[in-house]
């Protein structure tokens, strides 16, 4: 005869519950940032550019003002000593991007001692998708995300004098040396007369890793066939309003541009997860491949404005390093391109040249891409039109929730608010390695965002 079953207690399932329950509410609440390390998402980093720059619906909330750009990029297969990535084979690459200034007014003046800035998706003929998005200058101002945000606040502008509050200005710089170092950098540094002399630097280290998956620190740059010719400073009040993007315009009649990417090889003991600090004295470097630039085009019809030019979308063999900008720029960027897809874009200071606004228009320059054009540029305000963190944007999971959705723009967005790359699946670190292919060229596929992970430059 056998023994009676043991009675179960009908308390068991009910605790089972409770703790899966309990767990995802924890899980929840960390990475809403609520419990655990403090951290800033993307949602308060766009607001402290709003809050300085002002709101310009439909833009950029930084670099806002810009054209865009197309050529290729020609590997001479000397960076496959020091990556896999596909772009550094002998042989051409795709380049799209663009070139902009620094400040969230799309239609400001460029005579202004700001950032002029590069920013390119690199995209081999195996479809592998590198984007990075860089400053002609060498340092940047704030070694965290922290301090960009109580930088917007310390110099916004008084709109009666357009200058900071001395006070406020003084006691931020107080508590960061490292701001007051950049702003005297570029009080003496050269300010380029054009792009297409202007060197345009990685601002944050970054790891290349070889087939043998040694990996190797590095930062790269952009270096110019063109010789530098500086600005005269105390004369930029008298620039024409738009004198950089009609001066770049003039100067490809002559003839393609071109830059040389040099990748320089950090030495021991060199600071990698600060990008105030410049790397000095000796170094490796590797010219490693020609950047041609060929063809330019406004906003409106080029194929620049509807991407997203996270510096964290990297191709095999490429990787973040232990810098917290890249995150923190990942998450404000990709909160930016949400936002201005809900507002609807808006003409661009080139575009308006060319009479059109927000729309294609056949007078204006335009080049063809392998991309179809995304939903934005047919002024679709879908968020699930953004190009989102998930797979970087090529990802085969669904879009927002209907709830996402109808939130309002200035909400922070569940796609990216202040996610570590490191604390991401595997899955979706990979550039979109193991995403959907119909998804990684346009179309709605382009407009996803990771489920939970709450995670826009150039």
């Amino acid at each position: 005869m056998s023994e009676p079953h043991a009675a179960r207690s009908p308390a068991l399932p009910l605790l089972i519950i409770a703790a899966i329950v309990a767990t995802i509410v924890v899980l929840f609440v960390w990475t809403a940032g609520w419990i655990g390390p403090s951290r800033v998402s993307g949602g308060t980093v766009a607001n402290a550019l709003q809050y300085n720059a002002g709101l310009h619906r439909g833009y950029r909330r930084a670099h806002a003002k810009g054209m865009c750009i197309a050529g290729g990029f020609d590997a001479n297969g000397a960076g496959t000593m020091l990556s896999k990535a596909d772009v550094f084979r002998t042989g051409r690459s795709m380049a799209i991007g663009r070139f902009s200034t620094g400040g969230g007014n799309p239609l400001a003046n460029d005579g202004r001692n700001v950032f002029h800035a590069m920013a390119l998706r690199i995209i081999s003929p195996n479809g592998q998708e590198w984007r990075t998005a860089m400053d002609h200058t060498a340092i940047v101002p704030v070694a965290d995300v922290k301090s960009f945000v109580a930088q917007q606040i310390a110099t916004q502008p008084d709109p009666k004098t357009g200058k900071p509050d001395p006070a406020l200005l003084t006691a931020y710089l107080a508590k960061h040396p490292e701001t007051k170092r950049f702003m005297d950098y570029m009080k003496t540094m050269p300010l380029p007369n054009s792009f297409a002399n202007g060197t345009y630097h990685s601002i944050n280290a970054f790891r290349f890793i070889d087939a043998a998956d040694r990996t190797r620190l590095v930062r790269w740059k952009m270096v110019p066939e063109d010789k530098l010719v500086a600005l005269d400073k105390s004369k930029l009040a008298t620039l024409p309003k738009n004198y950089l993007f009609d001066e770049f315009i003039q100067r490809l009649k002559a003839g393609p541009v071109r830059w040389h990417l040099i990748v320089t090889l950090a030495n021991p003991g060199d600071v990698t997860d600060n990008a105030t600090i410049q790397w000095t004295g000796p170094h490796r470097q590797i010219d490693v491949g020609t950047l041609t630039i060929d063809r330019w085009a406004p906003e409106e019809t080029g194929d620049c404005r509807d991407f997203n030019y996270d510096p964290t979308v990297l191709p095999p063999g490429i990787a973040v390093s232990d810098d917290p900008l890249l995150s923190a720029r990942s998450a404000v960027y990709s909160t930016s391109y949400t936002r201005r897809a809900q507002e609807g874009s808006g003409p661009s200071a080139i575009g308006a040249q060319f009479g059109i606004s927000g729309k294609s228009n056949d007078h204006a320059p335009s080049f063809p891409s392998r991309h179809p054009r995304t939903p934005l540029a047919d002024g679709g305000t879908d968020p699930c039109h953004a190009v989102h963190r998930c797979c970087h944007g090529v990802d085969s999971r669904p879009c927002l929730s209907l709830a996402d959705r109808a939130a309002p723009p200035d909400r922070d967005r569940a796609a990216g608010a202040g996610v570590d790359p490191a604390r991401r699946p595997a899955e979706d670190r990979r550039a979109g390695a193991a995403c959907r292919p119909a998804a990684a060229h346009g179309g709605r596929g382009e407009g996803v965002a990771c489920p939970a992970l709450s995670l826009d430059h150039r």
